[in-house]
């Protein structure tokens, strides 16, 4: 049975809507007092201080010092996010390590750690084991802040089949459909969801990096492998079956070397982290090994001047330019934003690309898209996994109630 279009809406279903409503404008216009955020809102005073009333007591909200929003009459009493009043855990599973990351619900990093270890040829659940308990070292970490974490998202790599719970295909690490929704030695025992790396870190970048002043944004997440997050009006892009934004596996060269994936000369062959260290003449940590930090060393050898690091970085940055080129003609974004380990690179790898990207859709789009560079790097996943928690929360806080 269908319900009708003029179906009444229940009276607790408009008060959750509303509560969120209120919620969200305090958020965004904290501190705010009640009579600002009637006329923010549309709702009457009495509607207003009754909502607030139950978002002060399920701890969400709290008064505080004496805001003026007029020149004249007395002060009002400002609404702030209560930060302490719930947490989002964000967790990644990528290649070389794990990470979590707790947000406070007013947005603050509480906790931040990063586990480095291969992940090539571990059993998917022996990954997963580990990732639970690094979430239960983070929930007993915030617990001691006085916190208690509401939800957790998790960034996987590949592709990601979100309504199953399965990754259909992470090449890098070997995975496939392994599910990973009630998955054994996943026990995180929250309210759990699962996104793409690359579409958590495009939503990092959004919400704690360029912000809204990026416009429409391609970001493209470089590790080992290279993903794409695809912001369009402020959401991500996900195509229709989730699976958009794969930009590592667009062919590079066609007689270029296989790559995991099935196919021949992908642009991570090229362009990932791997491909740029073997062809700086750079070892690179095999399964099984925690790598140190060789994306620090290549900067080095880059900022002395190397010729082999400079030219396997020219090479990694037409390449990549040239994928991008072919991706603002489709899409026509206004920024593109380099994350992952493009960041710490980007003085040597930012200057191919805008070459390339000049040459080609610029040409067609007179003037190609500015390149920024995330102030995030390799963290943009983890953090934008937290945020999806915390705006889960604000967009629905009748759950906490």
């Amino acid at each position: 049975m269908t319900k009708s279009a003029n179906a009444p809406v229940r009276h607790a279903t408009m008060r959750e809507r509303n509560l969120a409503v209120v919620l969200e404008h305090i958020a965004r216009h904290q501190p705010v007092t009640r009579a600002r955020l009637a006329e923010l809102t549309g709702f009457t005073k009495t509607t207003v201080s009754n909502l607030v009333g139950l978002l002060e007591g399920a701890g969400l909200v709290r008064g505080g010092a004496p805001v003026h929003e007029g020149e004249r009459g007395r002060p009002g009493v400002g609404v702030s996010v209560r930060g302490d009043g719930a947490a989002g855990l964000g967790l990644e599973v990528n290649v070389d390590y794990l990470a979590a990351c707790v947000l406070d619900l007013g947005k603050r990093v509480r906790y931040r750690h990063v586990l480095s270890t291969d992940h090539r040829g571990r059993e998917p659940g022996a990954v997963l084991a580990a990732l639970s308990a690094l979430a239960a070292e983070a929930v007993s970490a915030v617990a001691a802040q006085g916190l208690a974490v509401a939800g957790a998202a998790v960034a996987l790599p590949g592709l990601l089949d979100r309504e199953e719970g399965v990754v259909r295909h992470a090449p890098n690490l070997g995975w496939t459909d392994v599910p990973v929704t009630g998955a054994p030695g996943l026990d995180l025992a929250l309210p759990t969801e699962y996104d793409n790396e690359a579409n958590l870190a495009a939503l990092g970048e959004l919400w704690f990096g360029g912000g809204a002043g990026l416009g429409d944004f391609v970001h493209v997440s470089g590790e080992i492998g290279i993903g794409a997050g695809i912001v369009v009006d402020g959401r991500v892009f996900r195509g229709a079956h989730g699976f958009a934004g794969e930009l590592g596996h667009l062919v590079a060269d066609p007689a270029g070397p296989p790559c995991s994936c099935g196919g021949r000369g992908c642009l991570e062959q090229v362009a990932g982290q791997e491909a740029i260290l073997r062809a700086a003449g750079l070892p690179v940590a095999g399964p099984g090994t925690a790598p140190d930090d060789p994306v620090r060393t290549l900067a080095g050898r880059l900022d002395a001047g190397d010729p082999a690091a400079r030219d396997a970085v020219d090479r990694a940055g037409r390449a990549l330019g040239g994928a991008l080129a072919s991706v603002v003609n489709l899409i026509d974004p206004d920024t593109v934003v380099l994350g992952g380990v493009f960041s710490p690179l980007a003085a040597w790898i930012r200057p191919p690309i805008e070459a390339v990207l000049a040459g080609g859709s610029g040409s067609l789009r007179r003037g190609a898209p500015p390149v920024e560079v995330s102030g995030l790097a390799e963290g943009a996943a983890v953090l934008g996994a937290a945020g999806l928690v915390i705006e889960r929360v604000i967009a629905d806080p009748a759950l906490l109630l």
